[in-house]
């Protein structure tokens, strides 16, 4: 028999980690620990950093600097920054993880599902055909093949290639 372990996924589900009264889209950029938080690629305001939950291997997040739910406070420029941000991520993850498809969204407020409600990012989670089979079904368990440090320092060896 062989035996799956991903212990990082049961602490999201069981909601035992990362409570605390702050916001970590905050926190974490402004600690300027870039490979221990994550944090892949920094634009003027946003950043691109790996999801410590990933749906998928590569499964990573851009958000905005300005702490906000509302994407509607977001000005044209931020809008912009993280459009082209999305754009460059695309690019980084065809050349270092070949997917055949991509998810790209956001879930807005806690009922739409947004883990952190108060702090808008877009997902980005690489697909590809037969990603998604009976684990998650039966086991409740979904299988990422790499460490989370092994993908931060693929993809952010080609940002540092791709765009200084």
């Amino acid at each position: 028999m062989k035996q799956l372990w991903a212990p990082w996924r049961m602490e999201y589900i069981l909601n035992e980690v990362d409570k605390h009264d702050g916001c970590i889209f905050c926190e974490l950029p402004a600690e300027k620990d870039d490979p221990k938080n994550l944090i892949l690629y920094r634009t003027a305001y946003c950043f691109v950093i790996l999801n410590k939950y990933p749906y998928n291997n590569g499964h990573l997040m851009v958000v905005p600097y300005k702490h906000t739910g509302n994407l509607l406070d977001l000005s044209d420029d931020i809008l912009l920054d993280i459009q082209q941000t999305i754009r460059k991520v695309i690019e980084v993850m065809n050349h270092i993880l070949h997917p055949q498809a991509m998810n790209i969204g956001m879930n807005i407020g806690r009922t739409a599902g947004a883990g952190i409600a108060d702090h808008i990012h877009y997902h980005i989670v690489p697909r590809w055909d037969g990603d998604t089979n009976f684990m998650p079904v039966i086991a409740g368990t979904k299988i990422v093949s790499e460490s989370l440090r092994t993908t931060w320092k693929k993809m952010h060896d080609e940002f540092v290639r791709l765009y200084g």
